[in-house]
């Protein structure tokens, strides 16, 4: 297109670079229904343009429960060839060890899923986030997101006790619930019956995330694992090697897993927006009032 009066061809250039112009000024991800492909795609696509963020709110916690994991393994006995290994777990010490792992691994997951539910909605509202400012937030509620876990382990292990496919399906149900617990600002039980309802209907999705990063976590856990299985082998017959081969792969595996298990945690922050979404037109609600506070913020707007 020519413009008849001079400097026109100036003017139309100019119009032309204004929408790209404004692209550095809009956030990078659209709110918008997505398809299971599309959840799956953009929770890779998050994590590899913000690999540090997301392996680093993984990581950190994982220094709480690596001590503890350690702990156990130096106190409990040292293994008998020929023993039954099933004997260890009636030391009452051992018995302990595993409880508190399970508690701290249950106070990592706060912090993982919490602050990964802030990265993502941050990087949503085209704002820059930090680890620390991520897991600080989440410092603030820590108290009411751990009631919230243990509601719901709670409630996944009587499903469970029935029998195995209600605890997968509650588990599917419930899988939002820390997301909507961080966002909307709910105390436990408005988060878990809240993200019971939001799942309604999407279990099927959840369900498919969780495969997902089973199968990603098996692969990475023998990358990780496999090379210390024959030095664990061959240290069979003595009870000190053993217990230093078996470390070292603790160590190992808890890397591997801080890699694996943002999938998990940005997968569920990525499908808790889809819902609100597609079920209650959040795009259309951020849209209609931009001036909203990060997740957590002690402002009086929020992004519920």
């Amino acid at each position: 297109m020519k413009f008849p009066v001079s400097g026109g061809n100036f003017w139309y250039s100019a119009l032309t670079r204004i929408p790209a112009a404004w692209e550095e000024f809009l956030p990078e991800f659209d709110l918008r229904p997505l398809s299971l492909g599309e959840i799956l795609d953009r929770t890779f696509t998050l994590y590899r343009k913000n690999f540090l963020l997301f392996f680093g709110i993984a990581l950190i916690p994982q220094v709480l429960t690596l001590p503890v994991s350690l702990a156990v393994l130096y106190l409990q006995p040292a293994r008998v060839p020929g023993a039954n290994p099933l004997a260890l777990f009636t030391d009452p010490t051992v018995l302990l060890g595993y409880f508190a792992a399970f508690i701290v691994g249950a106070i990592a997951y706060v912090f993982c899923q919490g602050a990964s539910t802030i990265g993502v909605s941050e990087i949503y509202l085209g704002r820059q986030v930090t680890i620390g400012n991520a897991l600080g937030k989440i410092r603030e509620r820590f108290l009411s997101l751990l009631a919230l876990v243990a509601l719901n382990i709670l409630v996944i292990l009587g499903c469970t006790l029935l029998l195995i496919i209600p605890g997968i399906y509650m588990t599917c149900r419930l899988a939002v619930s820390v997301p909507t617990a961080v966002v909307e600002d709910k105390g436990a039980r408005d988060a878990f019956s809240r993200g019971f309802r939001l799942t309604k209907g999407f279990a099927g999705r959840a369900f498919m995330i969780y495969v997902v990063y089973a199968v990603i976590g098996f692969i990475v856990g023998l990358v990780f694992d496999l090379p210390f299985t024959a030095m664990i082998a061959s240290a069979a017959r003595d009870p000190g090697m053993l217990r230093v081969w078996t470390a070292v792969m603790q160590v190992s595996a808890q890397i591997g897993g801080a890699l694996a298990l943002p999938i998990l945690l940005i997968g569920v922050s990525v499908f808790y927006y889809d819902l609100r979404v597609r079920k209650e037109a959040f795009d259309i609600q951020l849209m209609m009032n931009p001036e909203l506070n990060p997740p957590g913020s002690s402002g009086a707007a929020s992004i519920a």
